[in-house]
């Protein structure tokens, strides 16, 4: 049996557990918005001087989403119409908050402190707009937000590596920087990125208080509550799906084997299938296609197009949705303009041809998808 035959058989067994459809869904979602991670190509060129290996793709391409991103983005996705005469819907996997640097610095780095998105909006020319072009995006549904938490950041990691000084944090400190994964010696740093990953189970009340504190900045930013979360980067103790529970959210992203952190480096790990409900009759959705056509992770020769195409069909194959992984760096060009218009060159090609093969397809959000899944258990 060769290599390919072998690569279709295991994802089309990955696809066998779970809520099953006839229909022909895709759903695209995209993590990360509203957050700074690299704030500015000077940033970037500062810390690689002084011999920092930013090493990530998202270092390298990901910025604070800005006015021209959203619009360019938008006039990608108005070009296409599925079987409704809907045009693709992106779903915003949106932090709300990013640390507020200059009120950390004045307190000594003696206690966290942060600034809502749209604040964040205010110290960027670039993107001073961008609140109204996500009310446009919501009106027109082009794209909908869901929460991925308060800020893309583990606070509590972070807060340790400020006050113990450590030089390759404090540099990137001074950048607006919060997040990199190794340091000066090359050492390699526990995620800043996992907000929900925790070193102590004592840690969990923070948390509880994060999600709180993060869903009702949402509220207050967007106009209504997210029904939808999606953890960053993954680690999340089940735990606090009671805390989501009581702060309205009915679906939870997750990936097919989650890790629920306990602390001190361990997991327990656990199965999960789109559909699956928790003692909280909360509903899990897992993704089963990636387009992430920035990632330095793979050769840049890899065709994500037709690897995207091949996941979808095999999605359909085994009549489940297609979820699509796409992360919001494939999209920005406040940095390196050329990986925006790489991305979207390639967006534009995909929704062709999705279009192209399945005429019948139609483009949900993750709460539609979520709510179509929770009416027929019903």
């Amino acid at each position: 049996m060769s290599l390919l035959n072998k690569q279709k058989i295991l994802r089309d067994l990955s696809n066998l557990p779970g809520w099953r459809t006839n229909r022909k869904i895709i759903v695209i979602e995209s993590d990360d918005w509203g957050s700074t991670y690299m704030p500015s190509l000077a940033a970037y060129r500062n810390l690689t001087s002084k011999g920092l290996k930013l090493e990530s793709h998202y270092l390298r391409f990901d910025n604070f989403e800005t006015n021209d991103d959203l619009q360019q983005l938008f006039a990608v996705l108005s070009k296409h119409k599925d079987a409704t005469g809907r045009p693709p819907v992106i779903t915003g996997v949106n932090v709300v908050t990013n640390p507020n640097f200059e009120k950390i610095r004045k307190n000594g780095f003696e206690r966290y402190e942060y600034e809502l998105w749209t604040d964040t909006c205010k110290r960027f020319d670039a993107s001073n707009n961008v609140p109204e072009l996500w009310q446009k995006g919501i009106n027109e549904r082009l794209m909908f937000p869901i929460f991925h938490g308060r800020e893309h950041l583990n606070v509590n990691r972070w807060m340790k590596l400020l006050q113990q000084k450590n030089p390759s944090i404090m540099d990137c400190f001074e950048q607006g920087v919060a997040t990199i994964s190794i340091d000066y010696e090359g050492v390699r740093l526990s995620d800043l990125r996992a907000a929900f990953d925790l070193d102590s189970i004592s840690e969990l009340e923070d948390l509880e208080q994060i999600l709180i504190s993060g869903l009702n900045a949402f509220e207050q930013t967007f106009g209504f509550r997210s029904s939808y979360f999606i953890p960053t980067n993954g680690p999340f103790n089940s735990s606090l799906e009671s805390t989501l529970n009581e702060q309205g959210i009915k679906f939870i992203g997750t990936g097919k084997i989650h890790h629920s952190p306990v602390g001190d480096g361990k997991f327990e790990k656990s199965f999960k299938y789109i559909g699956k409900k928790n003692k909280y009759n909360q509903i899990y959705l897992t993704r089963n296609c990636f387009f992430e056509p920035s990632s330095t992770e793979y050769s840049r020769d890899k065709d994500w197009i037709s690897s995207c195409l091949s996941e979808i069909s095999s999605a359909f194959r085994m009549k489940k949705p297609a979820t699509i992984s796409s992360h919001r760096v494939n999209y920005m060009g406040g940095i390196v303009e050329a990986n925006r218009e790489d991305g979207l060159k390639k967006l534009n090609k995909l929704l062709a041809k999705i279009i192209q093969n399945w005429p019948d397809v139609e483009f949900l959000t993750s709460e539609e998808l979520g709510e179509l899944i929770l009416k027929s258990k019903k």
